[in-house]
């Protein structure tokens, strides 16, 4: 037999509006009235239904989080802190995967739409500015990881501009000048960024630009292969790669051992590789990848945070949120300044 709020009700000796107060933990409850109620559910076997409260309050508590790719370990941090967040606030995070397609991005938020989740984070988008700040006029969706140029919608972010400069800054400091760099053709706003803080680097430190030394290529690991190969059939080839992932690092690492080089240890075969994200893989890997650690359980934690207070407070905050990333040093980079 189905039991009701009613039976409840009655046998704790109370009205259905108290026993709606105590399962939505209000404090206008005696507790005696608490404990009553309480005992009565227990002896009565109730199980809510919750999903018929959030429908008629028009909340479900969920947050979607889309992803572009599954392949990408650099997420696993990011939706870490996303869900941490969303339960310390009483929310659950759904998270599924657009591999970058818009269509399919456009599908997902539907689920937004149609209020079968409450809000949505892009965890990197295709999406143009003008449909998102469209968007955000009417439902709660929020950017993290990458940003959308002219989109004014919240946003949490690495401060991937500065973070690329500090990179190759770093590598100046052990005595490179002639510093590559393996990038991607695909123009996200974070690739754009660091290759931006790149020329940054050489313009302060007096060190001319050369179009010879970036390669693009993509975000698997191979190209970090590809690109190494490239660099070092130029006639100069450098002393130093500065790669925009650490999988584009690894491979790079991984191509240069098989060529006979060593990594990060000085001499005169020997060239130094430099990642950016500090995923898992860069520290178990061999040599241990220096790179830029992004804060990306923080990320996570913060984008959720204010989304839910964009949910329950009803206005906006499409501010822009840039964190600081600090170096990670191990053993891929060597000092050649002596």
């Amino acid at each position: 037999m189905n039991v009701t709020i009613k039976d409840v009700a009655k046998a704790a000796g109370v009205s259905v509006a108290t026993v709606s107060r105590v399962l939505n933990n209000s404090a206008v409850v005696s507790d005696a009235a608490a404990e009553q109620v309480n005992n009565a559910i227990k002896e009565l076997g109730y199980s809510p239904n919750f999903l018929g409260r959030n429908l008629r309050k028009c909340e479900t508590n969920v947050i979607l989080g889309i992803v572009p790719s599954v392949e990408q370990s650099y997420y696993s941090p990011v939706i870490h802190g996303m869900q941490d967040m969303a339960a310390e606030r009483g929310y659950d995070i759904l998270i599924t995967t657009s591999y970058s397609d818009i269509p399919t991005e456009m599908r997902l938020l539907n689920m937004v739409f149609n209020r079968t989740v409450d809000a949505a984070v892009l965890l990197g988008t295709h999406i143009e500015a003008e449909v998102l700040n469209d968007l955000v006029k009417r439902y709660n969706i929020a950017l993290c990881c990458e940003k959308v140029d002219g989109a004014n919608v919240l946003s949490v972010i690495a401060d991937n501009v500065t973070s690329g400069k500090k990179a190759v800054e770093y590598l100046i400091s052990k005595g490179h000048r002639r510093i590559g760099m393996i990038s991607t053709l695909s123009r996200a706003p974070s690739s754009v960024d660091r290759e931006k803080g790149f020329r940054k680097a050489l313009e302060e430190n007096g060190i001319a630009f050369d179009d010879s030394l970036i390669f693009k290529g993509d975000y698997g690991y191979e190209y970090g292969g590809e690109g190494f190969k490239q660099l070092m059939s130029l006639d100069e080839p450098p002393t130093a790669i500065f790669c925009i992932s650490d999988l584009l690092a690894v491979g790079a690492i991984r191509e240069a051992t098989a060529q006979g080089y060593t990594v990060g240890q000085g001499g005169e075969n020997d060239i130094s590789i430099m990642g950016f994200d500090n995923i898992l893989l860069s520290g178990m890997f061999m040599p241990g990848v220096t790179t830029v650690s992004q804060p990306c359980y923080d990320i996570g934690k913060i984008v959720i945070d204010r989304l839910i207070s964009n949910i329950s407070e009803h206005k906006h905050f499409n501010e822009q949120i840039i964190l600081d990333c600090d170096i990670v040093e191990r053993d891929s980079v060597a000092d050649i300044s002596e």
